[in-house]
């Protein structure tokens, strides 16, 4: 990574600051890359209440479902190669998924959510969730809840294996999906702390999540979300900052990163698939990425029955309304997690953004959304829309 120092943004860091004097936010990282050059840089805040470790630009931090953009550019490497076609049949690659019903899922029906099977395996655990053999032969046994490619069932959890296992069935190195990530995506863009799948000696430098989303009793979450993130294996800091499950590659939702190394993903996309002089994808194939998928209005049952702004590729759209109002306008490719972490690439201005935290929350309006005061102070300081 460049050594270079982002230019001094006042009015970014006066805002973040200001959330977390607010109590708004805890510990807070943000970098953006304009025209591939790094613009924004801030870390403040506490990384560990407990014993008062204070954020810097090395701190670690869980961006949960800002993982799957990762997952499915290795899916978008094979297809740059040669080895994956969108259209092909998920059981070309993975043989065994063709079983219950999925014999006709094709690879675009996994990345545009309508697989079938947001429901994860019966008697997951956080124990069989970290094997990846449990997992993927669970996955392939499981029956879809709708016809492949026909509704929109958001795979929360089950993106990440799904199109992990395309991805190792598909690399003539049979490398682990957090590996492929490490080697074909990190490495070339000099982003090292990208991590799916957390080596034990870099727990030290992980911020210590904050749960601050409200509890909703059972009876008031749809069944398909439960389904999807059942509660034994949710997206919460009792399981997600377990020894087992950080050193596990759960590509859908068990990104580590910071937010510099992030906010370099997102530059790449921004620049068409360039960073640096390295790139990572065609640019043809990338100018893709912001089509929407078909029926993109579509109510989500998963997702409390609201249309998730998806594209072709498997990233979110942005828009006017949380979770995806950072990335403001709809040609930016984004990808919310839970909390309210989001990065984001806008094509058109070359504005790339990773805003990540500590503080889980959930925002509800733009006013509550911290990630969004956060992206408005660094458009209106670097004079872009």
């Amino acid at each position: 990574m460049s050594t270079a120092a982002a230019p001094k943004t006042p009015l970014v860091e006066q805002t973040v600051r200001q959330l977390i004097d607010d109590g708004r936010e805890v510990g807070v990282q943000v970098a953006a890359y304009l025209d591939g050059k790094l613009v924004v840089d801030v870390a403040a805040g506490i990384a560990d209440p407990d014993t008062g470790r204070e954020v810097t630009g090395d701190t670690l931090f869980n961006m949960y479902s800002v993982t799957k953009p990762f997952a499915a550019t290795a899916l978008h490497i094979q297809v740059d190669r040669g080895l994956v076609d969108y259209d092909a049949k998920v059981a070309d690659y993975w043989p065994e998924y063709a079983a219950n019903g999925k014999e006709a899922t094709t690879v675009r029906d996994v990345l545009t959510h309508r697989a079938g099977i947001p429901q994860m395996p019966e008697g997951v655990t956080p124990e069989t969730m970290v094997d990846w053999d449990w997992m993927t032969k669970g996955i392939a046994a499981l029956t879809p809840l709708a016809p492949p490619g026909e509704k929109a069932l958001y795979l929360s959890m089950t993106f990440g294996w799904i199109v992990g296992e395309i991805v190792r069935r598909t690399d003539p190195q049979q490398r682990s999906i957090g590996r492929f990530i490490r080697d074909e995506i990190a490495a070339p863009l000099n982003a090292p702390d990208i991590w799916v799948g957390l080596p034990e000696d870099q727990f030290p430098r992980v911020a210590k999540q904050i749960e601050a989303r409200p509890s909703l009793p059972p009876e008031h979450l749809p069944p398909l979300y439960t389904a999807s993130m059942p509660p034994q294996v949710d997206l919460i800091p009792a399981v997600f900052e377990r020894t087992d499950v950080r050193k596990a590659e759960i590509a859908g939702v068990g990104g580590v990163f910071t937010a510099k190394s992030c906010a370099r993903f997102w530059a790449m996309l921004a620049q068409g698939g360039e960073l640096d002089g390295v790139r990572v994808l065609s640019e043809d194939l990338v100018r893709t990425f912001n089509t929407p998928r078909p029926m993109s209005d579509e109510p989500d049952p998963v997702m409390f029955g609201q249309p998730v702004p998806l594209g072709i590729a498997g990233f979110w759209l942005g828009g006017e309304q949380p979770p995806v109002a950072a990335a403001k306008h709809t040609r930016a490719i984004c990808h919310p997690g839970a909390g309210n972490s989001i990065g984001f690439a806008d094509p058109a201005t070359k504005l790339a953004v990773a805003f990540t935290h500590n503080r889980l929350q959930s925002p509800y309006t733009r006013d509550d959304d911290t990630a969004l005061i956060v992206a408005d102070a660094i458009r209106q300081e670097l004079g872009i829309d």
